[in-house]
């Protein structure tokens, strides 16, 4: 998984998104503070379809609308505003046509500045554009790859609002806890995803290990420049890489990972790679 994985564009001409504070807002009037919260803001330099490609099929989202815009447009935001959410599903919908075996999940956990018409606006607009490929909720040990394929879905949608209810192809956030460490220091942050991963729900949901580091505002003041990716990913990310290396899937071990600047070394295929394991077991076993 990736994330923030709309990040790769944030547009810095525009307001900046409601997911910040007001005195970010005041400051963001000036070009250049718009321009410095681009390099803390951009979590990612693949697109979607570069993304899939890669290996990723976890998507983290975070959606808004555009406060004073006629309409009700849904943008991808972070703390600027990225592309237009129809345009990412049409381009993940396009990469699942041409690869009708492979499956996704797509987590809204973040909304803003969004009315009721706004979450319907865009449940719709998800219906549009995947249609029979989405999943509907169903008990999570059921949904293998071989369940997916017989159903021809391909999508599971989890949507972090109470009107999923009103939709069978929207899983409650609930089913994809996500625990998130909050810190800048690397050693903390193994050390939270080994304690989450020993309390995670062994049936019923699915689970994500946030392999991410997260700055501090004093992490911005001190490094305005340099951004996120030369301040906290590039020096930390082989040690992160480690930990997953040793990582065991299934029941009792990991289940989603994500991760900043997914490229930057081999982490989609070193995830990929531990679902080797689990074909060791059945073999064992067998």
């Amino acid at each position: 998984g990736s994330h923030d994985s709309f990040s790769y564009w944030v547009d810095e001409k525009s307001p900046v998104g409601p997911d910040q504070a007001t005195a970010i807002k005041r400051l963001a009037r000036i070009s250049l503070v718009r321009k410095i919260m681009k390099k803390w803001s951009v979590t990612q330099n693949l697109t979607f379809k570069e993304q899939l490609e890669g290996g990723i099929r976890y998507f983290d989202l975070r959606v808004s609308s555009k406060p004073g815009e006629i309409g009700q447009e849904i943008y991808f935001i972070h703390g600027l505003f990225g592309i237009k959410v129809w345009d990412g599903l049409k381009e993940m919908n396009t990469f699942l046509e041409q690869h009708p075996k492979e499956v996704i999940f797509l987590d809204f956990n973040h909304f803003y500045a969004m009315s009721d018409s706004h979450h319907h606006f865009l449940i719709n607009r998800i219906h549009s554009a995947f249609e029979s490929k989405l999943c509907a909720v169903e008990c999570v040990e059921y949904v293998t790859l071989q369940y997916m394929w017989e159903k021809k879905h391909q999508v599971l949608i989890f949507y972090h609002h109470p009107l999923y209810q009103e939709y069978p192809f929207l899983w409650p956030g609930n089913k994809m806890p996500a625990p998130w460490a909050n810190t800048t220091n690397v050693h903390k942050l193994l050390q939270f995803l080994e304690t989450t991963l020993e309390e995670r729900s062994r049936y019923g949901t699915f689970h994500v290990s946030q392999a991410i580091l997260t700055p501090r505002v004093k992490t911005i003041a001190r490094h305005l420049i340099r951004g996120l990716k030369n301040t906290l990913v590039h020096r930390n990310l082989p040690m992160i890489l480690n930990w997953v290396k040793e990582q065991k899937p299934g029941v009792m071990g990991v289940n989603i990972i994500t991760s900043d600047f997914v490229e930057l070394v081999d982490f989609a295929a070193t995830v990929i790679a531990l679902n080797d394991l689990l074909l060791e077991e059945d073999e064992c076993t067998s």
